[in-house]
């Protein structure tokens, strides 16, 4: 972006010295830079790794600071490996049991209640007889 001439007198009222264009070889050499770090040259292997492991994890895990096992396949992962909580320990996310939601887990304790026959508090067996009405068949109170 060029400077109008007011801005130049000013930064030389300050002092500073306007930027003198590189030249002919420096923009040569400048070009072949940016073009080396395009093709992936410029970055050491130690940023490109941890450019790689930016990639936001799922909640509740982490990498590995170490090599482990997982406990619920006992099979090895490696260091910075994702791994999370299972049940006895740390490992691979595909082992972990899944989380139910509330929704799921209301669901499941109704149906365990009513396979059990606790279905309410109150209910008592039917006392209605075949071919008889339902006030016949109580005692009176």
């Amino acid at each position: 972006m060029g400077q109008t001439p007011a801005q130049k007198a000013a930064k030389a009222a300050r002092g500073q010295q306007p930027k003198k264009r590189p030249g002919k070889a420096q923009r040569e050499a400048i070009k072949r830079a940016q073009a080396a770090k395009k093709a992936g040259g410029g970055k050491p292997a130690a940023k490109k790794a941890a450019a790689k492991k930016a990639v936001p994890l799922p909640r509740g895990s982490l990498r590995a600071a170490y090599p482990g096992t997982c406990p619920a396949c006992f099979k090895d992962y490696a260091k910075g490996e994702v791994i999370t909580k299972v049940t006895e320990g740390w490992g691979h996310p595909g082992c972990a049991p899944r989380q139910m939601s509330a929704a799921e887990r209301e669901f499941a304790r109704n149906k365990a209640r009513i396979e059990s026959g606790e279905t309410y508090r109150a209910q008592k067996p039917s006392d209605w007889r075949r071919g008889a009405s339902p006030s016949s068949t109580r005692p009176a109170r």
